[in-house]
């Protein structure tokens, strides 16, 4: 599916319990023709209530959280919602990270400390995988 059939029409939901990171990242998107609507969660267990809730197609997810963790949330959201895409956002070591791609547990990651634009790319790269 090509980036201009999605315009204004994915819900992508940022998990992080850092409040600047979750507004850095939705000022980021905010500009983004694919991007729809943004929704925040704190942790691992109020992202599994705005999963139920708002139903988004793609997240952007922290994994050392406190209350329920991103690794946790992320093998709990693949089980009961497998449509939807993960994106680890993190700056854990990178083998820990292939380790939930080779599972099938994310469908792609980011390091933290990578710039705006390898964000997008990774967003716009899973985005072409929707369907």
């Amino acid at each position: 599916m090509a980036l201009q059939q999605l315009t204004s029409t994915l819900k992508i939901l940022i998990v992080d319990d850092h409040e600047l990171t979750r507004v850095s990242l939705k000022l980021l998107l905010a500009n983004q023709p694919f991007v729809g609507s943004v929704i925040e969660a704190v942790n691992g267990n109020h992202a599994l209530t705005q999963v139920e809730k708002y139903a988004p197609d793609l997240i952007l997810m922290d994994l050392h959280m406190p209350v329920m963790d991103g690794w946790t949330a992320s093998r709990i959201i693949r089980q009961k919602f497998p449509y939807v895409k993960i994106i680890a956002y993190s700056a854990v070591d990178s083998n820990h990270l292939q380790n939930l791609l080779d599972q099938g547990i994310i469908d792609a990651f980011c390091d933290k400390a990578t710039c705006s634009e390898q964000i997008l790319g990774s967003l716009r790269a899973v985005c072409r995988n929707l369907s």
